[in-house]
């Protein structure tokens, strides 16, 4: 299309100073488990003084640093602007894709970490597995790990592994708010 009307700007992130070209659109997969986690905290934190953003909203901590989370949830509301979150927001979470991997798990996650929020989610759609951390001054630990097992995985455990995987995480900003392992993965399986 010759209409630079209808053309979209490419989506960029800073990371450490250089900027990164990020991929126009994201795979089926990787798509409906964001919208699934933005949806899910957009609709518990109605009425609350903590908001939840979806994808394409930037983030900026610092001239070096600003990112495109896949989903967040944002309590100082002093710091949201017109074009986005100038500053830590109190949930991260980012979607993992092999081109982003690295920097979700390195750079990004240092500076996140640094820049002060309190919690950072490492979502892998295609194994139904979350990772969540806290920040313990100012770096990430991880606190669990959540995964949704195959009914053969299930058969080989032990009833106390079964009893032990835990299907519900419990989001660390609010004492009442945890979020279903089914919910954020519905339907990711749509996509082949």
């Amino acid at each position: 299309m010759d209409n630079l009307a209808y053309q979209e700007l490419p989506r960029v992130e800073r990371i450490e100073g250089k900027t990164y070209l990020m991929s126009p659109r994201p795979r089926g997969k990787h798509n409906r488990a964001a919208f699934n986690i933005a949806h899910i905290f957009e609709n518990y934190l109605k009425d609350k003084t903590c908001m939840a953003f979806g994808d394409g909203t930037d983030v900026f901590l610092d001239d070096k640093n600003w990112y495109i989370p896949d989903a967040m949830i944002v309590c100082n509301r002093s710091i949201i602007k017109d074009d986005g979150i100038h500053g830590a927001p109190g949930l991260v979470v980012e979607v993992l894709s092999p081109s982003t991997s690295k920097n979700d798990r390195g750079a990004k996650m240092r500076h996140y970490a640094a820049a002060g929020v309190k919690e950072y989610w490492l979502v892998t759609p295609q194994q139904k597995l979350v990772e969540v951390y806290y920040n313990v001054d100012g770096h990430f630990e991880i606190n669990e790990t959540y995964a949704i097992y195959e009914d053969w995985e299930l058969r080989e455990m032990s009833d106390e592994e079964r009893a032990a995987a835990k299907t519900e995480i419990p989001v660390s900003l609010y004492d009442d708010f945890s979020v279903s392992l089914e919910d954020v993965f519905w339907n990711v399986d749509a996509f082949q």
